[in-house]
């Protein structure tokens, strides 16, 4: 596997409103724990289309194992200024991400015009990658569905494979930690 699609919920999807949330640390455990064993098999690229939540923690993830291997990070958005109707504070932190991306795209070359960019965005980032990982939990509805879905309906026809992390991952990972502190 060459390219991986990395998403999952929506920071305020898990109840996540501070940068600073004890559970951030767990999800990016599990991201890197995950990511790195692709990493060492030969994953070159990894995507994400640059949503506030799992796809900006796998990002610092990735600049993380930036610093040990040489995977690249590739933020393709589904429209321009994605970032405009967010708080100054989860701009800055985007703006950030993008900086020290090795690619910055976008789908569409326009703003916002309608749910069918979001749709398209689901199409082309399973289209390509090689795989995806998502945290997505089935009992949990949320915005990882579409992708999904998406992912799902591909795979009828593809060789591709989808690699979910699910809320007893993160939970393991929590309670693992706590038991090594």
């Amino acid at each position: 596997m060459k390219v991986l699609y990395i998403t999952g919920y929506k920071a305020y999807e898990y109840g996540i409103f501070k940068k600073d949330h004890p559970g951030i640390k767990y999800i990016k455990k599990v991201l890197k724990q995950r990511l790195t064993s692709f990493i060492e098999e030969g994953l070159e690229w990894v995507i994400i289309s640059g949503q506030l939540g799992t796809e900006l923690w796998a990002a610092e993830v990735v600049f993380e194992c930036q610093q040990e291997y040489a995977v690249k990070l590739a933020v393709i958005t589904p429209y321009l200024n994605q970032e405009e109707s967010w708080n100054e504070e989860n701009r800055e932190f985007y703006q950030s991400i993008l900086a020290k991306a090795d690619l910055v795209e976008s789908i569409y070359k326009s703003p916002y015009e309608g749910p069918s960019q979001l749709k398209m965005k689901n199409v082309f980032m399973v289209r390509k990658s090689d795989g995806m990982m998502i945290i997505y939990d089935e009992e949990k509805e949320g915005s990882p569905k579409f992708a999904m879905a998406e992912a799902k309906k591909y795979r009828l026809d593809y060789d591709y494979s989808i690699f979910p992390i699910t809320f007893d991952d993160l939970e393991q990972a929590a309670t693992e930690e706590q038991w090594s502190d």
